[in-house]
């Protein structure tokens, strides 16, 4: 290997360790003092960085958090498979519940939705956040389906876009509803309304 690439791969390493640093500072520092409380300044100083190295990544410090709440909720919500529709979802479901109801973390979502839209990158990373969490839950709900547990899967895009609009409705008006037992309750509402679906069973709408 020559000297040329052997640097290459060394700055890379670092490069990574460096963004790393950033977002378990991110993280840290949210916990301790809330969305409010961190800065762009605190965040380097507490990962060993300078401003320029956070910039060089993110535009701003709510696209910092977000990344770092975005890290956290993929290593912490799992995408189960334990042979059951109504496992899954609640499993799913109660883990997503539980760390959007932290409330440091509930106060970082709202202010990056509020950022977003001022911001074309973040609200980009969001969408993109977004996104793979729906992916997630709609592979766990697809691989219900081929296990043969749903006759049909028209109404899965429909239960995943109701899930995650109770979760955002609760995140915006309701935090004391993100809950293991509601979501055991909404885990329960979305199995039924998907037998039902696959079933040709008509589902009443409020």
């Amino acid at each position: 290997m020559s000297d040329t690439n052997a640097r290459a791969h060394t700055g890379s390493r670092r490069n990574e360790a460096a963004r790393a640093a950033i977002l378990a500072a991110a993280a840290e520092l949210l916990a301790e003092h809330g969305s409010s409380g961190v800065t762009v300044d605190r965040i380097a100083a507490h990962a060993g960085v300078g401003r320029q190295t956070i910039y060089r990544w993110w535009p701003s410090k709510d696209a910092v958090l977000l990344d770092a709440l975005v890290h956290s909720a993929e290593a912490a919500v799992p995408v189960p498979d334990t042979g059951s529709l109504r496992a899954d979802l609640e499993i799913f479901l109660r883990e997503t519940f539980l760390a959007a109801g932290i409330e440091r973390n509930r106060q970082a979502l709202i202010a990056a939705v509020v950022a977003a839209r001022d911001d074309p990158g973040l609200a980009g990373s969001l969408d993109d956040f977004l996104i793979r969490r729906r992916a997630a839950l709609s592979e766990v709900l697809r691989r219900s389906h081929s296990r043969g547990e749903l006759g049909s899967d028209s109404g899965i895009e429909l239960a995943v876009e109701q899930a995650f609009g109770v979760l955002w409705y609760r995140i915006l008006f309701r935090p004391a509803a993100l809950a293991p037992a509601d979501a055991a309750e909404l885990a329960a509402a979305l199995t039924a309304q998907l037998h039902g679906t696959s079933t040709g069973q008509r589902t009443a709408t409020p």
